[in-house]
């Protein structure tokens, strides 16, 4: 959206004013504070969409914040000039009032529209341009479906289907190509969720039987950070996904690795004991944090680290593998997750296929590691209260006794098994 120099000015410096004028309200907060560039800042923002409702927020700021410093001078100037500083100014007559004259209601009246109209234009310029791609870029525009579940994000790739399995799906890693238009239908299957990258785009609900919609574009290729932004029940705090960015080259080979089936860990590899890597067969607190610095530091590249992890690891046990590939189905987690080329054709719960090469599991929430993925199989009720694989799986909801329990071997399989699936 084109705006004038003088309203991006205006805005900017409205918004820095107040920016400047906030640790008088916000002393001792953390200094990152200043820097206005985490991971889900609305004003550091890597796209059209996003930029161009930030520039929309800095008008509205600079106009507010002009209103308020004429609005704060004049009752200054009128606290100040007739205050009473005696005794005989408490009982004088009172200065002659501006009620009811017209020059002065008239140009109040006038202030107030020129006011709105500076606001309303850039808004409806907004409003026009981020509801749907533009007209020009519609025919270059890459089409992507989002469903929310209680508590994840499944996106579907509609122009990349696969024989017998329908579109190309994963779970809460949604993977575009930059410097394109995304279009992005969003849907969902229970309650009313909303779909919010802050630095690519704002938020958008996603309601019960009605379609709904939004586009973004990356300028760049990228790591980003998305969350659900509606209350959704008691994980909603905890729904989130990422939406990495890839040239063009690196978005199609990875389309051509997600469509190819599970991957074999061939009888070759390395076999012998599991290493003692899972330290988190310890009992974890419930709100003990599942990042490491690979993803959640502004200082590293995390697609950088994103990219590695589409590598199969170095040490794999194939008897382990072997196990947990075993396990998976006996454990029926194949009656709600699909693995194509293995077992599985489940619907509830996210595509597993590729869960290995994810940075990221239970919806954003833990770094994809052996030792939180050993967490989230041991304390699912932990790490997010209320999901359907404890409920139902760990769990019978009608009876509330264990459906099953998992062994520290069973796990150490298990994790082994999922790590594989690049």
């Amino acid at each position: 959206m084109y705006l004038p120099p003088f309203l991006r000015s205006f805005g900017r410096m409205g918004t820095r004013a107040l920016v400047l004028a906030s640790p008088l309200l916000l002393a001792g907060c953390d200094l990152n504070f200043w820097r206005m560039d985490g991971h889900q800042s609305t004003l550091d923002v890597a796209g059209p969409v996003a930029r161009t409702q930030r520039d929309l927020f800095y008008v509205t700021c600079g106009v507010t914040f002009v209103i308020f410093i004429l609005v704060g001078s004049v009752l200054a100037y009128a606290t100040l000039k007739f205050k009473a500083r005696n005794d005989a100014d408490e009982h004088a007559e009172p200065p002659e009032q501006g009620h009811g004259n017209p020059l002065v209601e008239i140009g109040l009246i006038a202030a107030s529209v020129f006011a709105l109209v500076i606001i309303a234009i850039p808004t409806l310029k907004a409003i026009w341009f981020t509801y749907d791609v533009p007209e020009a870029q519609k025919a270059n525009a890459y089409e992507i479906n989002a469903t929310a579940y209680q508590w994840w994000f499944k996106f579907e790739y509609p122009s990349e289907p696969i024989e017998g399995s329908g579109p190309l799906s994963t779970g809460n890693e949604l993977v575009i190509p930059a410097g394109r238009p995304v279009h992005i239908n969003l849907r969902t299957t229970d309650v009313i969720h909303s779909f919010w990258v802050p630095k690519l785009a704002g938020k958008v609900d996603m309601i019960p039987n009605r379609g709904n919609r939004l586009w973004l574009e990356a300028d760049q290729p990228g790591y980003f950070w998305g969350q659900c932004a509606e209350y959704c029940g008691d994980s909603h705090a905890v729904m989130r996904f990422r939406v990495i960015a890839l040239d063009e080259k690196d978005f199609k080979d990875w389309l051509t690795a997600q469509k190819s089936t599970a991957r074999v860990v061939a009888a070759t590899a390395a076999t012998g004991q599991p290493k003692p890597q899972f330290a988190a067969l310890k009992e974890w607190t419930r709100n003990a944090p599942g990042y490491t610095d690979k993803y959640d530091r502004p200082n590293v590249s995390p697609l950088d680290n994103w990219k590695e992890q589409q590598f199969p690891n170095k040490d794999e046990d194939a008897a382990l593998i072997a196990q947990g590939r075993k396990l998976f189905q006996e454990k029926t987690c194949i009656g709600c997750h699909t693995v194509r080329g293995h077992e599985g054709v489940g619907i509830t719960g996210p595509n597993l296929t590729h869960v290995g090469a994810r940075t990221t599991i239970a919806a954003g929430l833990l770094e994809n590691n052996p030792e939180q993925l050993a967490r989230w199989l041991r304390h699912p009720d932990q790490v997010k209260p209320g999901n359907k694989m404890y409920n139902g799986g760990y769990i019978d909801v009608k009876t509330r006794k264990p459906n099953f329990t998992l062994t520290d071997a069973d796990i150490t399989a298990l994790v082994a098994y999922l790590s594989s699936l690049k």
